[in-house]
């Protein structure tokens, strides 16, 4: 997974994308809120950000209240940096769309759990977000065959889209994922197969 670092202080950036890519991660370096902002605007922005609090220009909670008022359907997992430990502040970033926070100097293995926790959050997310698209693309099926369909009174064909006159199966199959199974049913038995079979089949025979 790709992961965006905001950092304006040299050291601590380079600490945080050393300890990234050890842990196995794809890491984008910002050097300040502005190139941070420009990396997130892009198709393919990283889904899990570190952004420091303080930085010259755009400060990480401006760009997290960007980020949350872009309403993008797959919003990137923010965790906000900061030497800030109150609960005023912690609680002003969270508001701002943060969703973690960690404390300067960062602790490496706190840091991971952390990060951890964005990357299963985002794997949910983009779970969540195919089933939303499999369940809307189903809807669109099942309303293809909502409204008025024209089908004959004797053969009981239906005039599809191309106003070619097809078998109910064969419309059905071509506009949903129906599988039919062929039969025949008592009274067809008796008016059709019968006749044809000189006989009479005990079994739907009533006693």
């Amino acid at each position: 997974m790709r992961v965006l670092v905001a950092e304006d202080d040299p050291v601590s950036r380079r600490l945080l994308a050393v300890s990234l890519r050890r842990w196995g991660y794809e890491v984008v370096e910002a050097v300040d809120g502005e190139q941070a902002w420009d990396l997130l605007q892009q198709p393919d922005a990283p889904n899990l950000v570190i952004l420091d609090w303080m930085m010259p220009g755009v400060g990480g909670i401006e760009i997290c209240r960007r980020v949350r008022q872009a309403d993008h359907p797959a919003p990137a997992y923010i965790i906000l940096l900061t030497v800030r430990t109150s609960r005023v502040d912690i609680v002003h970033g969270l508001d701002a769309g943060a969703n973690d926070y960690i404390t300067k100097p960062f602790n490496r293995e706190e840091l991971r759990a952390r990060i951890q926790c964005g990357v299963r959050t985002v794997h949910l997310e983009r779970s969540l977000a195919q089933r939303v698209r499999e369940l809307e693309e189903a809807l669109l099926r099942v309303r293809v065959l909502q409204g008025l369909l024209p089908i004959c009174s004797y053969c009981k064909k239906i005039r599809n889209d191309r106003n070619y006159w097809q078998r109910v199966e064969e419309y059905i199959t071509a506009h949903t994922d129906a599988v039919f199974s062929h039969g025949i049913c008592p009274e067809c038995f008796k008016q059709i197969v019968e006749p044809q079979l000189g006989q009479k089949n005990p079994i739907l025979e009533k006693p």
